[in-house]
């Protein structure tokens, strides 16, 4: 189904095996990870749980005091992203849009894919920072909870505009001014993750499904529905079915979310609650529809006809990972020349088409096309106007609400 031109065709062969249910990206030990460093270490032992993970109170920091910039005689920028979240050629040995970057900036870029966990990540980085020391790294990767985190610690540092104007022009207008980051003073979207509803029409076996609502209530569905293992998704999926808006929700809200799970647990409606482990079961036909990510999609259309999507009338949760500089990074001017790179069409085409995330760069489609047609069709890489107007984010929690509300979560799914 992909169309590719020749020269990039065995790229993409490479590319699907790569962001396999296994290997990938969206693989299990990126998402059903999510979980376990956003709150499996909350659910388990509460805020005490939280402090032993060496997360530290907010108001502890030393940090917010930016490193001498050298950037300017020493040509290099150190860069720390996710597995498999960058563009690889047919060798697999070689980043293609890295090596672009490098030839016309002359700045060699020491890539490396160490992180595995958000929360294992900062447990890394947290000494270094709290000390007010430089954590080897320019830029980094982290997904919004913890991004959010970072900044309301001084630990990651403002950004400088004018070293961004394509950054700045070409942020779809669905990312701009998150509650964590308003104006995105510290940070910009590496990708979007956009959470929606995955079935297979095989096991469906003709019965319709529109909503939140159908899969939590149709009995047809009994025992083959699932939902995902990341609170901020499936909660958030319920609160807009609900009429509920995941920015704006009470406490009240968020445990009548909780409760009407909890009523399709008990009446096994809900088959289990996963991670990316989702996959096999949608495509052998055990869960007939679920709660998923579009990035998993995207390579199950692929590799079967049975499997396609649906976007909720009431809407869909889309989080984000997102590029910061943290405090005392040596090389603050080439890490903002980098994240810029990335916001020009051509790039950001090329990287959209290696990896199939939602694409946070205005103007990238014509140059997508060029590449991959389908991909450049496809609203869950590329969302128009409709469906971005549908996009919600989880509103960002204080550390009470996050400790008491992943308990809940723990317990409805019996983690």
């Amino acid at each position: 189904m992909e169309q590719y031109e020749p020269d990039r065709l065995s790229a993409a062969q490479v590319a699907a095996m790569r962001r396999s249910f296994n290997n990938g990206r969206a693989a299990l030990t990126r998402r059903s990870l999510l979980r376990a460093s956003a709150g499996g270490a909350l659910a388990a032992g509460g805020l005490g749980t939280l402090s032993a993970c060496g997360i530290p109170a907010a108001g502890r920091s030393q940090g917010g005091v930016p490193a001498e910039d050298h950037s300017a005689e020493e040509k290099t920028v150190n860069f720390s992203n996710w597995t498999e979240y960058m563009d690889v050629d047919d060798s697999g040995k070689h980043h293609p849009t890295l090596e672009q970057f490098t030839k016309r900036t002359g700045v060699k870029v020491r890539y490396t894919e160490d992180i595995n966990d958000n929360n294992e990540f900062f447990g890394k980085i947290k000494p270094q920072l709290a000390a007010g020391q430089d954590t080897g790294r320019d830029l980094i990767v982290l997904t919004d909870w913890l991004a959010g985190r970072l900044i309301r610690l001084g630990w990651a540092q403002k950004l400088d505009p004018s070293n961004l104007p394509h950054a700045y022009a070409n942020l779809s207008a669905q990312f701009r001014s998150p509650d964590w980051d308003p104006g995105r003073a510290y940070s910009y979207v590496w990708q979007g993750i956009s959470t929606v509803i995955a079935y297979n029409k095989k096991a469906l076996d003709g019965v319709e499904v529109k909503s939140v609502s159908d899969l939590l209530d149709n009995p047809r569905l009994k025992g083959r529905v699932g939902f995902l293992s990341e609170m901020r998704d499936s909660v958030g999926m319920t609160l807009l079915d609900m009429g509920k808006d995941p920015a704006h929700f009470t406490a009240d809200d968020y445990d009548a979310a909780i409760a009407r799970l909890q009523k399709a647990v008990d009446k096994g409606q809900i088959r289990r609650f996963t991670g990316n482990d989702y996959t096999s079961d949608l495509t052998s036909g055990d869960f007939a529809a679920c709660v998923a990510w579009a990035g998993d999609v995207v390579q199950l259309k692929a590799d079967s006809p049975d499997i396609d999507f649906l976007i909720p009338d009431s809407g869909y949760m889309t989080s984000t990972d997102n590029l910061l500089i943290p405090n005392k990074a040596r090389h603050k001017t080439n890490a903002e020349r980098l994240i810029d790179f990335y916001y020009e069409p051509k790039p950001a085409a090329e990287l959209a088409a290696y990896i199939n995330y939602v694409c946070p760069v205005d103007g990238v489609k014509a140059e997508l096309a060029k590449i991959d047609e389908d991909a450049a069709d496809n609203p869950l890489i590329i969302p128009d106007k409709a469906m971005a107007a549908k996009s919600h984010a989880f509103r960002s929690l204080s550390s009470k609400e996050e400790t008491e509300f992943e308990e809940k979560f723990a317990k409805l799914t019996g983690a």
